[in-house]
């Protein structure tokens, strides 16, 4: 879709109907029905340009994320039987393979459910957590209900009290990361939406906030750090001064999100700013796009794909410059807003089999023709078209 000259231009209703078209008629038809794994149940989401299947191991995270994202938009936009029932089978699957006996959830299985993998964070668990509350509000079963708040109080015990997880780094150097508060605050907000609001979510909701504004945002740098030390200081080698433009974009709209449900300006505020610190330092002014890492004082990054585009933090990117203008209705907002949209669409779509490429040069030539691996799969892609959505009708 190209957009109008930048004097005319502002997101509009014409725009809506783009996000809404191209989720049903050309995200959901690449996937399904062909991604579901009638004789295994799951989906099998490792796939070519084409949807061809290059791999049958199932992740658990996307069993759990493509759950949900159909859920949602049987809750929220229209209640298609078969969304219902292919969601169903995904959660039916990992409620068989899913957990190890010690209750936590593996993290790759095999096409027919036998563990691979199982990775010391608790994410795969948020993403089951928010598709059992998605399911709950579709069929109102009340397993459903008590699984997402089961998993939900694992996933915050197992990430914020000290000493349960095992660390990433010796004591030597500790770091603390933003992902955990970023998806314990998106976690419990889907379940409000779902589930309805409650004093223990509120609680975990304030204090993601908190730390995230205290121990992560540093205005005196103008940026949103990746991890810190416990106290919240930069540490001065490689992994304490990354910056992941596009994590710290996907927690600026969840808190500008925060901000329009409480009708707090301050929060507003806070998650413009830190989109506004990420865009100047993610976007790459001589090719466009958003650099997947970036280092706080200006050093090289050692990481090899430093400076490639990966189609997750443009969605994000679409989402949270959507959002920022629409709660402040500042043309520069809207001006990135159609600078990533344009950029993520002529170098991601694919126009002749549907979806986005997930991996693309710094310079937007494809990387592979991959559109679904162990973390691309039908969610941050099919969520941003929703969410824009849900954003211009509101």
């Amino acid at each position: 879709m190209e957009a109008e000259s930048k004097s005319q231009w502002t997101p509009s209703g014409e725009w809506a109907e783009f996000y809404r078209n191209t989720l049903i008629n050309d995200v959901v038809p690449f996937w399904f029905p062909r991604c579901v794994d009638t004789r295994n149940g799951g989906f099998r989401h490792c796939v070519d340009a084409d949807g061809t299947v290059v791999d049958t191991d199932k992740s658990v995270w996307a069993q759990g994320r493509m759950s949900w994202m159909l859920l949602t938009l049987y809750n929220t936009w229209e209640p298609r039987p078969e969304w219902l029932d292919w969601a169903q089978q995904g959660l039916d699957f990992l409620l068989r393979h899913g957990f190890d006996t010690d209750g936590r959830m593996f993290f790759t299985l095999t096409e027919d459910g036998r563990p691979i993998r199982k990775r010391r964070y608790a994410y795969s668990e948020s993403f089951l957590c928010i598709a059992a509350a998605a399911m709950h509000r579709a069929t109102g079963d009340q397993k459903w209900h008590d699984l997402a708040w089961k998993l939900f109080r694992f996933f915050v015990d197992w990430n914020f009290t000290p000493g349960r997880m095992p660390p990433k780094f010796c004591d030597t150097r500790p770091l603390t990361g933003i992902g955990p508060r970023m998806i314990a605050l998106t976690t419990a907000q889907s379940l409000r939406a779902d589930l309805g609001p409650s004093p223990e979510l509120t609680a975990w909701i304030d204090r993601c906030l908190h730390e995230i504004e205290t121990l992560f945002v540093k205005h005196e740098h103008q940026v949103v750090m990746e991890t810190v030390t416990p106290e919240g200081h930069i540490s001065d080698h490689f992994d304490g001064r990354l910056l992941n433009p596009g994590h710290a974009i996907e927690a600026a709209w969840f808190v500008m999100e925060e901000g329009a449900y409480r009708h707090d300006q301050r929060l507003i505020d806070l998650g413009c700013q830190m989109l506004e610190y990420s865009w100047q330092r993610g976007w790459d002014t001589e090719f466009g796009g958003l650099f997947y890492f970036r280092d706080v004082q200006h050093r090289p990054v050692p990481e090899y794909w430093h400076d490639m585009k990966f189609w997750w933090p443009h969605n994000e990117a679409i989402i949270a410059t959507l959002m920022a203008w629409k709660l402040t209705n500042r043309t520069q907002y809207a001006d990135w807003h159609r600078l990533v949209h344009d950029w993520s669409f002529k170098n991601f779509a694919d126009p002749q089999h549907g979806e986005w490429f997930g991996y693309l040069h710094r310079d937007g030539r494809r990387s592979n023709t991959l559109k679904g691996n162990h973390w691309k799969s039908f969610f941050h892609h099919p969520r941003m078209l929703w969410k824009c959505v849900q954003i211009l009708n509101s």
